[in-house]
């Protein structure tokens, strides 16, 4: 008897981080309101994040079991505290969300050092993220103009979450691999940057 396919939770993690993320950057840059941003962070960049990366545990995935967990608690987190700060709740101000996001900066930097042991695409996408973080930080303490340009660059971020969600996605259908990830960046302790275009990660 053969054994069920199970589906690669990855898909509907990469997904919720890059359409959430996404969504944020567009209010970052003011082409949308907060609302939209909210119930996505409770529902999908959130919820269906969070149960992503509890199903990657049974993968055995610490990477994806680490990082859908604690992205999806951090948009739940980033949803209740615009909701608290709305209704008077436990109100943060400016620097205590620079705080909240200093700290998930710090996260993200050992996220980005393990992804380079994964493929060069989500490589370059925690690199994309942990500059993202590092714009915000230095938005919520004292250079306010630097939250327009992490929004654009956050939104690089989200396409290549999606990029690599494609690459999963399409080569289940396909059976070969349709959208290239690249090497790991660190492979068996040897660097394996490759810096020929701006994209190696569409190299093999």
């Amino acid at each position: 008897m053969s054994e069920q396919k199970l589906g690669n939770p990855a898909v509907v993690g990469l997904a919720a981080f890059g359409l959430t993320t996404m969504m944020l950057q567009f209010h970052n840059v003011g082409w949308a309101g907060m609302g939209p941003v909210v119930w996505l962070g409770l529902v999908f960049g959130g919820g269906a994040q969070l149960i992503a990366g509890l199903q990657e545990m049974k993968t055995g995935n610490n990477f994806g079991y680490s990082a859908f967990t604690a992205y999806g608690a951090f948009w739940i987190s980033l949803a209740l505290l615009l909701i608290g700060n709305h209704y008077g709740l436990y109100e943060a101000s400016g620097t205590d969300v620079g705080w909240f996001l200093v700290v998930w900066t710090l996260y993200t930097a050992i996220m980005w050092v393990g992804s380079m042991r994964t493929n060069g695409a989500l490589a370059w996408t925690f690199t994309l993220l942990l500059v993202g973080f590092i714009l915000l930080d230095l938005a919520h303490f004292g250079f306010p103009q630097l939250t327009v340009v992490a929004g654009y660059e956050l939104m690089v971020c989200a396409l290549g979450a999606w990029y690599v969600m494609a690459h999963i996605i399409f080569q289940d259908l396909w059976g070969r691999d349709v959208l290239p990830v690249g090497k790991p960046w660190i492979d068996n302790n040897k660097v394996n940057f490759n810096l020929r275009p701006a994209l190696p990660f569409l190299w093999h």
